[in-house]
């Protein structure tokens, strides 16, 4: 039986039952020797830099030490990284590929969450429920059996911002709902936009003809601030701004103006900063919806980020090409 090769943790340690519970941590020691109890977040603590010295294979998630070219040093052997979470940007260095080390990443299965929030929301607000829901609890009354003008998910125009992981998920989930579906991405041809389901637009374009506008774009420097005044100006009265990708996407001052307006509505599960200030007005104006960065993965939803890792473990102790490998040009137009 061929020796299995030897991996070491390297996230934070709490996150390692959440990622690897049970079942899975005995799939990933069956296909590599690996010790649960140790975790490289430190390479003063007493036994990481033993095992380091003949570690093959890092598993990664959130909390990583940044692989720079000193900790790279410390682990001479190792040949591969499994991140049991998205981006890699945050903790890897070009060195790491220029050692010709490969880099996974569970990224796909993170996406799946995110659009499954995304789909939600879209749902939500194309039925104006969290106005209603508030109109409701203040008025404790409401003209049952009435129709409401206005509302509803029939013919829905969502624009899509960015032909990501995660936005190409959206528009799969999109499918099913008789909604009519536009996407701007620079780098996505009309003929690859209608393959994934949608048409594409110029952003000022899509800007202007969606209720519902849903980014996913990487935060890059030519993204920084995608949305500023002037393009939430072209966003009609009334639509939805939805944004699960990256706070600094959009100018939150130019937003919360528009918010106090009321000319605009926003779901918000990143904000610049996070988190937001307690004084900021965000979590007042009744036309925003703020949440604490959950649409990615949680609770029982974090075992498939492990579970992609260990996949990609068995893959590799059987000499077979990974399937979510992360090339270095891929950082400048990935999350």
């Amino acid at each position: 039986m061929p020796q299995r090769p030897h991996a070491v943790f390297a996230l934070a340690a709490q996150n390692v039952p959440y990622l690897f519970p049970p079942d899975l941590l005995a799939r990933l020691g069956a296909a590599v020797d690996i010790d649960p109890a140790l975790v490289a977040q430190d390479l003063t603590e007493p036994g990481v830099r033993e095992a380091l010295a003949r570690t093959e294979i890092l598993v990664t998630g959130w909390g990583c030490p940044r692989l720079d070219p000193a900790f790279l040093d410390a682990a001479p052997r190792l040949r591969a990284v499994l991140h049991a979470a998205g981006s890699v940007k945050g903790f890897t260095t070009p060195e790491v590929w220029r050692r010709g080390i490969t880099v996974s990443s569970a990224a796909d299965a993170n996406a799946l969450p995110v659009a499954e929030y995304t789909l939600a929301m879209i749902l939500l607000t194309g039925k104006d429920v969290l106005s209603f829901r508030q109109l409701l609890r203040t008025r404790r009354t409401f003209p049952y059996g009435e129709i409401i003008p206005g509302i509803g998910n029939h013919g829905r125009r969502v624009g899509v911002v960015g032909a990501s992981r995660t936005g190409r998920r959206v528009i799969e989930l999109l499918r099913p709902h008789d909604f009519a579906v536009t996407l701007a991405d620079p780098y996505v041809d009309e003929a690859e936009a209608a393959r994934l389901g949608a048409r594409l637009l110029p952003l000022d374009e899509l800007l202007r003809t969606s209720d519902i506008v849903t980014l996913h774009a990487p935060h890059t420097p030519e993204t920084e601030r995608l949305l500023g005044a002037r393009e939430l100006a072209l966003m009609p009265i009334g639509s939805v701004l939805l944004n699960t990708a990256r706070g600094a996407l959009v100018d939150h001052a130019a937003l919360t103006e528009e918010l106090r307006s009321g000319r605009l509505r926003a779901v918000l599960d990143v904000t610049d900063p996070e988190p937001l200030p307690a004084d900021s007005p965000l979590f007042d104006l009744p036309n925003a919806f703020v949440t604490p960065h959950l649409a990615g993965s949680q609770g029982n939803e974090v075992a498939r980020l492990g579970r992609t890792v260990v996949e990609e473990a068995e893959r590799l102790a059987a000499g077979r090409e990974l399937l979510h490998t992360v090339a270095l040009a891929d950082l400048e137009r990935a999350a």
